[in-house]
């Protein structure tokens, strides 16, 4: 083999993997994964629909109704 032909393919076989590291280390500095981002978003719509439920809860209780009621007189 031609040296001047190992000496490209050494360069490339570097430069392809400084380029794996760089996006491997881009990749690690991103944060938090989409799936990591879903889960938050999942545990802060069931605490939504808690708050939901109280509402609706407090809303329909027959004392608000009555209060209601009355405050229109």
């Amino acid at each position: 083999m031609n040296g001047s032909l190992i000496f490209v393919l050494l360069l490339v076989s570097v430069v392809m993997c400084a380029r794996i590291i760089e996006t491997w280390i881009k990749h690690k500095k991103a944060g938090p994964t989409k799936i990591e981002e879903l889960e938050e978003t999942l545990s802060k719509i069931d605490v939504l629909e808690e708050r939901i439920k109280v509402l609706e809860r407090i809303i329909t209780e027959n004392r608000f109704d009555l209060k209601r009621e009355i405050d229109s007189l």
